[in-house]
């Protein structure tokens, strides 16, 4: 595709904000990735729970496919000893490349004092110090162990939604795959925020959002870069468990929510991936937000377009996990 595509514009309100804080639109290099210690998470966690009561804890999975020790904190609601709650598996986003699970505390929290539920933040090996398959089989891993661990941890293994946004929506989908093939743990639901689903690059919105916007298109060629390698980067023969739109067969996957605005590079990949899960019989809720950039409810959560777009997945949730 050689033709210059011009881009959806943003919403008002997201473009507002985006001219007002220019860092966040700020290109990622592999000189620039983030690395090191993110701080005091004790003081991270309560500012992020803040006045809801909520209590966390920490543990320690051992990986089943190295030596590597997984590290999960959990939000409960305080006072739900002896319960079995719904539960949030919550895997963070960040193109497989940079964040760390602790940034999306307070998304979780929020969600656990709605719903009452549980809220799991896992920790997964990035790229490109630990590329494919490192991360998503921690993701796999730290899910079973979730499954398997129900019964102590007071979840209702019944009543498990793994979620994400980003490169979290596009290891959701990739556990739901695996857990699939492998015969493993089901799942209630997987909640996909403007996942990262396609190594190629190839769609018209993919080529519309470079040089602006949150997540741009060279991001995106540099995450999968990191992930795959430079020579399956950008190809079709990438393994599914990568990137899950190279999966043949999208049949017998849990219940899906998608999530995308309309005004970023991951728009197409996402409606198609919602497209075939259609085309199986599958059960799959889309919704392209008009206007939306990437991640716009983190990076502008008072906006009216974030309040309709959390109104919208608080009630596919409750529809999931009654």
């Amino acid at each position: 595709m050689s033709l210059r595509y011009p881009p959806v514009p943003f919403d008002p309100e997201v473009q507002h904000a985006l001219d007002a804080v220019p860092e966040i639109s700020v290109p990622l290099t592999r000189e620039t990735l983030p690395r090191g210690d993110v701080g005091d998470l004790s003081a991270i966690y309560a500012e992020a729970i803040g006045d809801l009561a909520i209590d966390h804890e920490e543990h320690r999975v051992q990986s089943a496919t190295s030596d590597h020790t997984i590290e999960i904190t959990i939000l409960r609601p305080r006072g739900s000893a002896g319960e079995k709650l719904p539960t949030l598996y919550n895997i963070h986003g960040g193109g497989m490349i940079v964040g760390h699970r602790s940034a999306e505390a307070g998304r979780i929290a929020e969600l656990v004092a709605e719903h009452r539920a549980v809220g799991v933040l896992v920790e997964y090996r990035l790229a490109p110090e630990d590329p494919y398959p490192a991360g998503v089989e921690d993701c796999y891993d730290g899910f079973v162990w979730l499954v398997e661990n129900a019964a102590r941890l007071g979840v209702d293994p019944e009543r498990i939604v793994v979620m994400g946004g980003s490169a979290g929506g596009g290891f959701t989908a990739a556990v739901a795959l695996l857990a699939r093939d492998r015969g493993g743990p089901k799942m209630a639901g997987q909640l996909m925020l403007c996942p990262m689903l396609d190594n190629t690059n190839s769609t018209v919105s993919s080529l519309q959002y470079d040089g602006i916007g949150t997540w741009q298109r060279s991001a995106a060629l540099l995450a999968w870069e990191c992930v795959l390698g430079t020579d399956l980067a950008a190809s079709e023969s990438a393994p599914a468990y990568a990137a899950p739109t190279r999966a043949a067969d999208l049949s017998g996957l849990p219940p899906a929510y998608i999530e995308v605005g309309a005004a970023e590079m991951f728009r197409d990949e996402d409606i198609e991936y919602a497209s075939r899960i259609w085309a199986t019989g599958g059960q799959a809720e889309l919704h392209v937000w008009s206007g939306g950039c990437h991640g716009f409810d983190i990076y502008m959560p008072e906006i009216e377009l974030t309040r309709a777009a959390l109104a919208a997945r608080s009630s596919w949730l409750r529809r999931v996990i009654r």
